[in-house]
């Protein structure tokens, strides 16, 4: 990771940071993926500040863990990882997001905030766009691999991805 780039958790003070951060990655990554019409809408900061203040002080998500990367003072990532929802109930750990901007890719950034928000050995969980071969190629280095499932929301097309511990792996074997 390039040294300047430091990672840490997320605070409420940091919420209107990470919206404007988020935004611009949405726009950066999901722009011809999803409609214009929400990329551009002037009230999207001011709703993903919302978000972020609900996330980082409602009590609700107190099991979430929250991220950001900062280079010079400026937050050039966000990362929120949490408890799974729906049946089943595995595997134990959610990645609901991890943006970085387009000019930070390949800094080592995304990989840290990942770090911060799910341990190595953690069973975990997620749905990234598709395509977006870029974030797809960067989970299944970091263990994950698409199990078939799809959802639309927002125009989007995602894939489930899932990360098994090689620990569970091995005894799976067994």
């Amino acid at each position: 990771m390039d040294p300047a780039i430091t990672v840490r958790p997320a605070r409420l003070q940091d919420a209107t940071a990470m919206a404007r951060m988020h935004v611009r990655s949405w726009q950066e990554t999901y722009r011809g993926l999803m409609a214009d019409s929400i990329l551009d809408d002037p009230g999207l900061v001011d709703a993903r500040q919302r978000f972020w203040t609900v996330a980082l002080s409602d009590e609700r998500y107190r099991a979430n863990r929250a991220a950001v990367a900062e280079q010079n003072g400026e937050i050039i990532g966000v990362a929120m990882a949490g408890p799974a929802e729906g049946p089943g109930g595995s595997p134990a750990i959610h990645l609901y997001i991890l943006h970085v901007l387009a000019s930070h890719h390949g800094s080592g950034a995304g990989e840290a905030l990942l770090d911060a928000v799910i341990g190595p050995e953690e069973p975990a969980v997620l749905w990234v766009a598709d395509p977006n071969p870029r974030a797809q190629a960067f989970y299944r280095k970091h263990g994950f691999v698409p199990v078939g499932a799809a959802q639309v929301e927002d125009g989007v097309r995602d894939i489930r991805m899932i990360k098994v511990p090689a620990a569970e792996k091995a005894t799976k074997r067994m």
